[in-house]
């Protein structure tokens, strides 16, 4: 597939958008009203281009993996999901830096959707989940324009398959295309297709169970402590622990102790 970034004409200046570098990352230095702004001025010129919502995770992997952070740091920019990459931005220089999550940034965007006509295609996750995300959207936000919802196989699509949705999802015409596949195979796939989609891209990992009610969100006081990766921890330990053990330890070291 053509690497779209090489030939992706953005119509929005990035440099417009303060940014904390972190493990070579660079990291938007905003917070969720910023951000809410900046989308609504802009969301027809960001067609065709993708936002990343980047925790630790994804962060310790960018500074691992240079291709990966060329993706990263490839689209209109890297919000800060986890609360530590906030937390260093203020310990940098950038007080106005705080933690926007995947499933707040989308719940934002569905609440003034219905004003401003915004329509949104979901891709990734399950039938179920999405038949669960559907009725929640329906129930929460009445009115929203929800275009397309898509469960993707899980083998990798033949080139027909995708030149075929693609052309699925631009004929649905929609504004916002959330990307729920987990990372880094969502940013990834949103990076191969910078300039294809016709909608700003967003990728969102466990998002669309968080609003369908699959995983609970950790309590209030855990998310103001940046604990809520222990509470997910708690709900996947199988799945979470060599993770967290691993990207949490080497992102203290390297980002807090080291400075890059």
């Amino acid at each position: 597939m053509v690497k779209n970034s090489e030939v992706y004409k953005r119509k929005v200046d990035k440099t417009q958008i303060p940014v904390c570098n972190i493990l070579g990352v660079d990291i938007a230095a905003v917070n969720m009203d910023w951000l809410l702004d900046f989308t609504q001025k802009y969301i027809q010129d960001l067609s065709g281009d993708y936002l990343c919502v980047s925790n630790v995770h994804t962060t310790v992997t960018a500074f691992e993996d240079e291709a990966y952070c060329a993706v990263q740091n490839g689209g209109i920019m890297a919000i800060p999901d986890g609360g530590p990459l906030s937390a260093v931005g203020r310990k940098r220089g950038y007080p106005q830096m705080e933690r926007i999550t995947g499933p707040d940034y989308m719940r934002e965007i569905l609440k003034f959707s219905l004003e401003k006509g915004y329509r949104h295609y979901f891709y990734g996750s399950t039938e179920e989940t999405l038949d669960k995300l559907r009725r929640r959207i329906t129930a929460d936000y009445p009115g929203v324009q929800i275009v397309g919802m898509y469960s993707p196989p899980f083998r990798s699509m033949t080139e027909e398959e995708d030149v075929a949705f693609v052309k699925e999802i631009n004929s649905a015409n929609p504004d916002f295309l959330w990307v729920a596949l987990g990372a880094p195979k969502q940013e990834i796939w949103m990076a191969a297709h910078q300039g294809q989609i016709d909608a700003l891209m967003v990728g969102v990992g466990a998002g669309f169970d968080y609003l369908a009610g699959n995983i609970r969100r950790a309590p209030k006081w855990m998310q103001r402590f940046n604990l809520e990766w222990l509470y997910r921890l708690m709900q996947e330990p199988g799945r979470l622990f060599k993770r967290y053990w691993h990207t949490n330890l080497k992102f203290i070291w390297e980002a807090v102790v080291k400075g890059k």
